[in-house]
């Protein structure tokens, strides 16, 4: 493997579906006709996958040696030797400088919250991670973050209703996560990840349960009752696309054992694309009808 693609594979591209996010603010505010909002969307959207390959880069270094014993992590160019970590770090750094400026050369508001991103991932990174329920809380921020620098870098004023949703789809996602890494791992778990130790499969059910009724009741309510939902009233029709996906994502951590890996379920399940392309579609219908 070259350096150039071995560093590309550590910056992981699928996870940067992950950022997509920074688009909800465009299409709930009904700008993405605009070619200047649009622009700045998707100019911001390149620069948090740059932050986000930067991120990768230095988590891959700081857990090169739990990496190294688990199943799947373990043939990622860092922890394989085919990446050394002076390049991976020096990379890193290169394109966080780059990035960042360019992110406060749009807008002293965007540079400050991408900055701020950089930073709780940098704590999540090297502490975060190691902490039971705050872990899963850090990675709920991180979407949180990316949905107010959608907003911020076209001038939108980013709705509570609409960050509760992402901080809360967040959660389910993150939780997920881990309940297939503690069943994967089994006794092993926290050798992997510390916070591990602190879990059960019984305990992240429950409170999985709970993110999910909290998640379907607070995005029916933002189309029923936000001042989003008062000028497109449709918008509750895409509330059937949205417990759908919930319960399919269920089904296929529970039945089909996946979760590991939400942007690869997000990119191969077919059931799921045509439903989160069902929900854009409605949602974009919703919101241009006067």
């Amino acid at each position: 493997m070259s350096t150039a693609r071995a560093l590309l594979v550590s910056m992981r591209p699928r996870q940067w579906t992950k950022n997509l996010i920074l688009f909800a603010p465009l299409i709930f505010s009904a700008r993405f006709t605009e070619a200047w909002a649009l622009g700045r969307a998707a100019a911001a959207f390149v620069l948090f996958c740059i932050i986000s390959g930067v991120v990768y880069l230095v988590n891959d270094v700081s857990d090169v040696e739990s990496d190294r014993m688990h199943e799947r992590k373990r043939t990622r160019p860092i922890a394989s030797g085919a990446l050394s970590v002076g390049v991976a770090i020096t990379t890193a750094v290169v394109l966080a400088v780059l990035s960042l400026g360019s992110a406060f050369a749009m807008s002293l508001r965007f540079g400050a919250v991408a900055t701020a991103y950089l930073v709780l991932q940098m704590a999540y990174t090297y502490f975060l991670k190691d902490q039971v329920i705050l872990d899963v809380m850090s990675i709920s921020a991180g979407f949180v973050l990316r949905a107010v620098a959608g907003g911020v870098v076209i001038l939108v004023a980013f709705s509570p209703w609409l960050l509760s949703c992402a901080a809360l789809l967040a959660l389910f996602l993150a939780l997920g996560k881990r309940r297939h890494e503690l069943i994967l791992l089994e006794s092993g778990a926290a050798n992997h990840r510390k916070s591990l130790a602190g879990y059960s499969s019984q305990l992240i059910d429950q409170l999985v349960s709970a993110v999910t009724a909290a998640t379907m009741v607070t995005y029916a309510l933002y189309t029923f009752f936000s001042p989003t939902s008062q000028k497109h009233q449709y918008l509750m029709l895409t509330v059937p696309f949205v417990v759908y996906g919930l319960f399919r994502y269920l089904y296929l951590v529970h039945q089909k054992h996946l979760g590991g890996n939400p942007e690869e379920i997000l990119l191969s399940d077919a059931p799921l694309i045509v439903d989160i392309i069902l929900f854009l579609a409605v949602a974009i219908v919703a919101v241009t009808i006067k």
